[in-house]
């Protein structure tokens, strides 16, 4: 770790090491990249109280 990578008090949501201010939450670039492609993958999602289809059936009507 190089002195512009200082660690926090809060551990990195993917592998658990200190995070680093340049990539907080997370504690290098790799764990970002893993967290990004987690979340284009739909591994992560926000769940909705309207389902998808809702809106379609509202149009018909």
């Amino acid at each position: 770790m190089n002195d512009n990578q200082k660690p926090s008090e809060k551990a990195c949501p993917i592998c658990g090491r200190p995070a680093v201010e340049e990539t907080k939450p997370f504690c290098s670039k790799r764990c970002a990249d893993v967290d990004l492609s987690r979340w284009l993958g739909g591994v992560y999602r926000i769940e909705s109280p309207d389902r998808p289809d809702a809106e379609e059936a509202d149009e018909r009507e």
